[in-house]
């Protein structure tokens, strides 16, 4: 089982080009399980994790609902914002500046093939992160990502998940707010859940300026200790 992954940091890229360079490396993942099917040819399937920021992007997963976007297109058009309708499970999410997004791109037969635990090992992975800096994450039950002050009327989200999965490879992921402008929250229902209110790490601990690169290797350790993974450096293919 090959458990390195390949790491790509992205920078400031647009939605799409960044959501058909993610079905590629899904595609060639999945071919390569297939040709060893087929021919029995052993090869090894790689593993990525991409980190991004996007322009301000509003989407919506396949069962989502389209009401919980709370305008029109023309005005998302006006605040330099663009929607997608995607493939990932999940409802609406919002993607900006400042937002650490990541998308792990694994072969899960190389670690374990269980898409609840999956999904929980993303979750502690940010929990272990805010932990890091005096913040308490959560977990809402029923409700995929990560929160603080569950149970009580100031429960908030921090980070949002959503993912794909086919012959155990994975795509789409999560979206942690760093240095956000929250304000963008405030044209949708997060994730289509009524009366949650969203976060940041700057607004949580009154810092502006969060360097994201730090945040970027906190998950990255407590990734690679989840996983038990290690890591190399790709260059970007988008």
């Amino acid at each position: 089982m090959n458990k390195k992954v390949g790491i790509q940091d992205l920078g400031l890229k647009d939605y799409k080009e960044t959501w058909d360079y993610q079905e590629r490396l899904f595609r060639e993942v999945i071919d390569i399980k297939i040709r060893n099917r087929r021919e029995d040819a052993g090869l090894e399937t790689p593993n990525h994790l991409l980190f991004v920021e996007h322009p301000h992007v509003y989407t919506l997963g396949k069962s989502g609902d389209y009401g919980n976007l709370l305008v029109d297109e023309k005005e998302l058009e006006k605040r330099g914002a663009t929607f997608y309708k995607i493939n990932r499970g999940g409802d609406i999410t919002y993607h900006g500046p400042g937002q650490i997004v990541g998308y792990p791109i694994l072969d899960l037969d190389n670690f374990f093939t269980d898409i609840h635990k999956y999904l929980r090992f993303l979750e502690e992975m940010v929990i272990l992160t805010l932990a890091e800096y005096g913040l308490q994450g959560e977990r809402s039950e029923g409700e995929t990502g990560v929160w603080l002050d569950v149970g009580t009327p100031f429960a908030r989200k921090i980070c949002a998940m959503g993912v794909r999965a086919s012959r155990w490879v994975t795509m789409h992921g999560f979206a942690l707010n760093v240095n956000t402008n929250l304000g963008y929250f405030d044209l949708m229902i997060p994730c289509g859940i009524k009366g949650k209110a969203v976060t940041s790490l700057s607004a949580e601990l009154g810092n502006s300026d969060i360097p994201m690169g730090e945040v970027k290797q906190k998950l990255l350790k407590h990734f690679g200790n989840l996983f038990h993974a290690h890591f190399s450096k790709e260059e970007a293919g988008v």
